[in-house]
């Protein structure tokens, strides 16, 4: 998905608004098929969305096509739009929904198993070696398993590690996304952590 280059619209210009109030703005202007105030909320949120859904399947490959149908999705719905919660809220419920679809095909392929993909990730570091400071090859295979021990969580659990961790969102918003309880997030926030522990046990030992 290629960045989009817009003039700058007079509601950017109005610097007491929020970030929720213009992207509601823009979103009340979508839903009449203004396709200027569209390409502005693109602008504004693609980074953030092909992010989430690169980290949540593991795979950036995929991350641009699946923020494309997000995005078109977005789209599709604006006449029906209704301003419930945070516009933000709103477009990683479809990013949820797309994603976990998405999750669902991916556990049906005949793909490599997570633990040959972290084999993989180890041995791309261990060819590295001689080039890179012993450091940066650490940095490299921390981060390799980090990747592969997220990625190894439940789909629930691991949507809220990253709106947490990555996009700092508040409990109740992860359960807006979610359609869960604040209390049910926690938990999910609580499992997760532990069971990340336990795979990166080795590094936090070091």
């Amino acid at each position: 998905m290629q960045s989009l280059t817009l003039p700058m619209s007079d509601i950017d210009t109005q610097d007491s608004l929020s970030d929720d109030a213009i992207d509601v703005a823009l979103m009340m202007r979508v839903k009449t098929g203004d396709h200027a105030a569209f390409q502005e909320l693109v602008e504004r949120h693609q980074n953030m969305i092909v992010g989430t859904v690169a980290k949540m399947l593991g795979n950036a490959s995929d991350a641009q096509d699946i923020a494309q149908q997000v995005f078109i999705r977005l789209w599709k719905s604006a006449p029906r739009y209704k301003r419930k919660a945070k516009f933000t809220t709103f477009l990683f419920t479809i990013t949820r929904n797309l994603v976990f679809n998405e999750s669902k095909k991916h556990a049906r392929r005949k793909t490599h198993s997570l633990e040959e993909r972290q084999e993989e990730n180890f041995s791309q570091v261990a060819e590295d070696c001689s080039r890179k400071p012993d450091a940066e090859t650490l940095q490299s295979e921390l981060q390799a398993a980090v990747d592969a021990a997220i990625n190894s969580l439940p789909e629930k659990q691991r949507m809220a590690v990253i709106l947490r961790r990555y996009e700092n969102m508040p409990y109740e918003e992860i359960a807006d996304v979610l359609k869960t309880s604040v209390s049910a997030v926690k938990s999910h926030l609580f499992r997760a952590r532990t069971e990340l522990r336990e795979s990166l046990g080795r590094y936090l030992d070091e």
